[in-house]
């Protein structure tokens, strides 16, 4: 079939076309105002408004002129700058430290009250600090506005004071002449919520108000203690802390009644008061005066109790045994355990080995010369709180003479039972840093008699025991 051939327009006619269509939109263009006009127009409008509104409000205009001026003035704030000198002061021990003081009720100290003028200066304050006496590091502040019945009062020992401190602190002081700053560390427990309390009206103004609530005992603090444990402890610490009840129990009311009663009705013996007060001015472990063998004479129950065992096994289980984490006496000693066939007798001698390590090293711990050695030494918490009850106090690091004597006299007692009341005092006095001349007394206040044999002294317990007569001091 033939194709239809279509007639197109004249390329002349094309362009003649887009000409007009040109034309067009440059008319369109030249209708519509220029963008410059149209800002003019609309900041004429703006003005008009204006004096219009100012008319109706001549009061504006102050303000508008107020508001330009508050603008040029922060603007210079922000252009003024200073160079300055910052000087860092560190702590002198002979010197306190500044204390820094807040108020969160919001009362403002500089600001001045509605009735009284802007010429006068602002009220004045008493700052009082107070120290206790027994405890030097509690500290009191106390301020009182003037002709006022409120004081201000902030602690350092409870509330935000106690807790973690988990940033520094420090208050700068700016000399604007010369141009120096001054910056003072200041320590977390400085720092005082200053709390509004009532003065009672029976109060010196010298001394501190009774503000505070009193501190809690210690039975309090072990009631508040075991609360926690039993809702947010642990299995294994709700475990310990029953065992620790059990090895002292409370008795019931009745119970103590019935028992008091029936103390009354016994008649204690001549004896029983001698090896009482033989026990409290010896200053040793728990003895039996009448005894008749070594291992009754000082009974290992009562020295270690039933609930302490199962916290001793650290050995038995065969943890890693060297001289610089076991005493030079445990690990001269540990051989025995393979040669003893018997499992109780063998748990009982690994027992007292890891016992007399954790006396050592309590007594390190508490000592000038062997806190490095005791620095990482892990004691479970049950001989923890016993050995910082019995031989620790709680304001003292080091331990007091009469409290060492007897943390030695425990070790030397259960040096006995490892050696079978045979015992070579060499390695024990090494360990216990003292000469064996000067352990020589603790021995004999014992009851024990030194037995020669060829160059070795051997320290023996004889029973019944038999102990020195102690010495009075004479009065001059």
């Amino acid at each position: 079939m033939a194709k239809m051939e279509v007639d197109e327009p004249h390329p002349n006619l094309k362009t003649e076309e887009k000409k007009k269509k040109k034309k067009k939109k440059k008319k369109m263009k030249v209708d519509e105002p220029h963008p410059i006009l149209k800002t003019e127009e609309k900041k004429k409008k703006k003005m008009k408004m204006k004096v219009e509104e100012r008319e109706q409000n001549p009061d504006t205009e102050d303000e508008d002129e107020e508001n330009k001026s508050n603008k040029k003035k922060r603007e210079k704030k922000k252009k003024d700058t200073v160079h300055v000198k910052i000087e860092t002061l560190s702590e002198n021990p002979n010197k306190i430290s500044p204390f820094v003081g807040y108020f969160p009720s919001g009362y403002d100290p500089l600001k001045l009250g509605p009735e009284t003028p802007e010429s006068e200066s602002p009220p004045q304050h008493r700052v009082r600090v107070f120290r206790d006496v027994k405890k030097t590091k509690r500290l009191q502040l106390v301020v009182t506005p003037n002709g006022s019945k409120v004081d201000f009062v902030g602690i350092n020992y409870e509330g935000e004071a106690a807790a973690a401190q988990v940033c520094t602190y420090a208050l700068g002081v700016l000399d604007k002449q010369t141009q120096t700053l001054k910056v003072v560390p200041i320590a977390s427990n400085k720092i005082f919520r200053l709390e509004p309390k009532i003065r009672s009206s029976g109060l010196s103004e010298n001394e501190p108000s009774n503000l505070l609530t009193e501190e809690p005992t210690a039975e309090q603090k072990t009631d508040k203690r075991r609360e926690l444990t039993l809702v947010y402890g642990t299995k294994r610490s709700r475990n310990q802390d029953m065992k620790r009840q059990s090895l002292h129990p409370q008795e019931h009311l009745g119970v103590k009644e019935d028992s008091e009663s029936k103390l009354e009705e016994i008649k204690p013996s001549k004896e029983a008061f001698d090896s009482a007060d033989a026990y409290n001015a010896r200053n040793i472990p728990p003895h039996d005066i009448s005894a008749t063998t070594p291992e009754t004479a000082y009974p290992l129950d009562k020295i270690i109790f039933k609930g302490e065992w199962d916290y001793l096994l650290d050995i038995l289980k065969g943890s890693d045994i060297r001289a610089d984490v076991y005493p030079s006496f445990v690990c001269n000693r540990i051989h025995r355990l393979d040669n003893i066939e018997d499992e109780v007798e063998q748990k009982k001698l690994a027992c007292i080995l890891s016992y007399i390590a954790h006396l050592i090293k309590f007594k390190d711990k508490h000592s000038m010369e062997g806190v490095s050695s005791a620095k990482h030494h892990k004691f479970p918490s049950i001989l923890s709180q016993k050995f910082s009850n019995m031989f620790g106090e709680s304001e003292l690091r080091r331990l007091s003479n009469e409290k060492s004597d007897l943390l030695i006299s425990y070790v030397l007692v259960l040096s006995l039972f490892v050696d079978d009341f045979r015992s070579d005092p060499t390695d024990i006095t090494k360990d216990l840093r003292m000469s064996v001349v000067a352990v020589r007394p603790y021995y004999e206040h014992l009851g024990c008699k030194f037995v020669r044999t060829g160059t070795i002294s051997w320290a023996t317990l004889p029973t019944p025991l038999r102990f020195p007569k102690i010495r009075g001091k004479r009065r001059r």
